[in-house]
């Protein structure tokens, strides 16, 4: 009988990519940035381990949505107290806080488990062009979407 071979976790190699969200549509994104960070797209896939590699998305505030999601498309959040239902727009939450949005997107795709929250403190996203994680070296990775204007 053969046995299934697993990967060794510790011996496993994570690389770091960086992609730049300008002019980027959001779902495609998010889905592409869910499928690095579990490992999907490497041989080693095992489902219950950290195969993943670590994801830098920069110009956050530059990613873009169809039709009419910024006017439509609305942000929840509760403070805990009753009466604490905050609703925000895409439109607002981009200008506000640029990254919480790719982040809430992203963080629906990962698994809804100890291993999905894991993974996801390996998505580091900044609203600007700059981020901290140079001593990494990142390979710069491209993102194959339809361009915003082609609606």
């Amino acid at each position: 009988m053969n046995k299934t071979l697993l990967p060794n976790p510790e011996t496993l190699e994570q690389k770091w990519y960086i992609i730049d969200a300008a002019d980027q549509r959001l779902g495609r994104l998010a889905t592409e940035v869910a499928m690095i960070l579990r490992g999907k797209n490497k041989p080693t896939f095992t489902p219950h381990l950290d195969t993943g590699d670590f994801v830098i998305i920069v110009n956050a505030e530059k990613v873009d949505v169809t039709g009419r999601k910024r006017e439509q498309k609305l942000y929840r959040r509760h403070s805990g107290r009753p009466g604490g239902m905050k609703i925000e727009t895409f439109d607002k939450l981009q200008a506000r806080i640029p990254e919480r949005i790719i982040e809430h997107a992203v963080k629906g795709m990962l698994p809804k488990n100890s291993l999905g929250r894991k993974l996801f403190t390996k998505l580091k996203v900044y609203a600007g062009p700059g981020h901290p994680h140079q001593a990494q070296q990142p390979e710069t990775l491209v993102i194959n979407t339809i361009p915003a204007g082609d609606n």
